[in-house]
């Protein structure tokens, strides 16, 4: 491991972020490694610092009270008792809900946090991909040998498709996990470029148009398609990714139609 690989992993490792396998591979590191050994005592004593001061304000219960007192007070709305009808609806869907959940499948309606947040997560699963080893599990530049790899492993194998001749190249495939579950990752080079395409299945079968973020410093482009959500993540450019995204979506159109 490299001082520029154990540099993005030392805060992970303080938050006791990191597996087993990777936690002991920086703490190695850091035994061997003068500059992250200061490093990471370095946040340590920022972490210590921080915890034992007073960061907090609490307003007063009076400021409180003359809020309440200013605001508008809201009428009461009659209550109306809920129909036989509606009761009966209402423990059906119930129902549905459960029966759903049952089957393994979850429809997941992603809020603004929801998304932050997993986005962060690809983004940190792109960035352990990039140490020494785990890129790929299966190395292949046939997309016939890394999609049949991926069965058995997840309930749904990603689509793999060789974009080579689209200046995209396929290098193999890995398991990763985003959201605490398995997932897919389809991985690609661009010149000196690693793109991770993370694949996962949803319940739902609406097209999602894509759309491109950047976190951490890497581009992110994010689109669902046929009950799967895709995120492409690379340090590429925005209008590169954004490339790779519609190759890649064209190429899996012409399969589909074929």
């Amino acid at each position: 491991m490299t001082c520029e690989e154990a540099e993005v992993l030392l805060h992970a490792l303080i938050d006791g972020e990191l597996d087993a396998g990777h936690a002991r591979e920086v703490e190695a590191h850091i035994e061997s490694c003068a500059h992250c050994a200061a490093l990471i005592s370095e946040y340590r004593e920022i972490r210590q610092a921080m915890a034992e001061t007073d960061l907090q304000y609490k307003a007063p219960s009076a400021l409180r009270r003359r809020i309440e007192e200013a605001l508008p007070q809201p009428r009461p709305l009659p209550q109306a008792v809920p129909s036989r009808r509606a009761v009966l609806r209402g423990f059906a869907m119930g129902s549905a809900v459960s029966a759903l959940a049952a089957t393994g499948l979850v429809a997941i309606v992603l809020r603004n946090d929801d998304e932050q947040r997993i986005e962060s997560e690809v983004v940190s699963a792109h960035l352990r991909s990039l140490q020494a080893g785990h890129l790929t599990d299966v190395i292949s530049t046939d997309q016939h040998t890394v999609k049949p790899w991926f069965n058995g492993k997840l309930d749904v194998s990603p689509p793999v498709i060789d974009l080579t001749a689209q200046g995209f190249t396929l290098i193999g495939g890995r398991l990763d996990y985003v959201d605490a579950r398995a997932i897919g990752a389809v991985v690609y080079k661009r010149r000196q470029h690693v793109i991770n395409l993370f694949v996962a299945q949803t319940a739902g079968t609406e097209r999602r148009a894509a759309r491109t973020n950047t976190l951490q410093g890497f581009n992110i482009r994010r689109w669902s398609d046929r009950g799967l959500n895709y995120w492409a993540v690379s340090d590429l450019g925005a209008d590169e990714l954004a490339e790779f995204g519609e190759t890649f979506e064209t190429a899996m159109r012409a399969n589909k139609e074929g």
